[in-house]
């Protein structure tokens, strides 16, 4: 089990899972988010990389507008 911060909220997770894992799981789509993770931004390349106890995440969803 892994504990992790999720824009700034601790979450337990039973399961390892990676970035990509996690987005889908919140319904976000992996084009209209930035991750942040451990203070950096993530490329969209690595959102496959698993996530460690301790990690802090923050995801910003973009919202269109007009």
């Amino acid at each position: 089990m892994a504990k992790i911060q999720i824009n700034g909220k601790k979450v337990n997770l039973k399961n390892t899972i990676s970035i990509l894992e996690l987005v889908k799981k919140y319904k976000l789509t992996k084009k209209a988010v930035a991750i942040e993770l451990n203070g950096k931004i993530l490329p969209k390349a690595k959102y496959k990389q698993l996530l460690k106890d301790k990690d802090i995440i923050e995801i910003v969803h973009f919202i269109g507008g007009g």
